[in-house]
């Protein structure tokens, strides 16, 4: 589980296809120091476990339902990516929840300004638009961010000036494409709905 607060940005060290999948590594100086083999770290909004790590590096693997399911196919190696380590009990939970596990891919369909922030507007996999509400949460590459405006399948956000600094999203451009987790309570009222449905 994350908030969707990056906590620093990192880079593809390395790429390597292993059978039926891809390994990769993440270098950010210094950030892995006192994370564990086995831990959990969102790659842009990916939920990754570390396989190999130093105070420097880790290394996951990347499934098939992985790479045809989020952007990590398109990682080379020098893709910059957002960081941030599991949730714990101390942790501030400044964002939302957020599980790592992501619904799809959105695609960035126009960029404009708004004083010193930029509105950016997303086309979203039309399964996942009805997940989608204004005013409501969504984690676009690991950021959580507070949704604008909805329009069918597509959404406003406005990126302020400290995450288009700190965070991939102020290197975006239109028809970039972008790991997109909805709200898990739309997913998981959606359930208990259909659930009594069956009763």
């Amino acid at each position: 589980m994350f908030t969707g607060i990056v906590e620093t940005m990192g880079r593809i060290a390395a790429v390597t296809n292993v059978a039926r999948g891809r390994r990769v590594v993440v270098e950010a100086k210094k950030y892995f120091r006192g994370a564990h083999l086995g831990d959990s770290i969102s790659v842009n909004g990916v939920c990754l476990t570390a396989v190999q790590i130093s105070a420097d590096r880790f290394a996951a693997d990347l499934s098939p339902e992985t790479l045809r399911a989020t952007t990590a196919g398109r990682w080379r190696v020098g893709t910059r990516v957002n960081l941030e380590k599991a949730l714990t009990a101390a942790k501030p939970l400044g964002g939302h929840f957020v599980s790592g596990h992501v619904d799809g891919v959105a695609k960035v369909v126009s960029i404009g300004r708004d004083g010193s922030s930029r509105r950016m507007r997303f086309e979203a996999p039309r399964a996942l638009s009805r997940y989608i509400a204004r005013k409501g949460s969504v984690c676009m590459d690991g950021v959580s961010l507070t949704v604008n405006e909805v329009a069918r399948n597509s959404f406003d956000l406005m990126i302020i000036p400290h995450t288009l600094k700190h965070t991939t999203l102020g290197t975006l451009e239109v028809a970039a494409q972008v790991n997109l987790e909805v709200d898990l309570v739309a997913r998981y009222l959606e359930r208990l709905l259909a659930a009594r449905d069956l009763k």
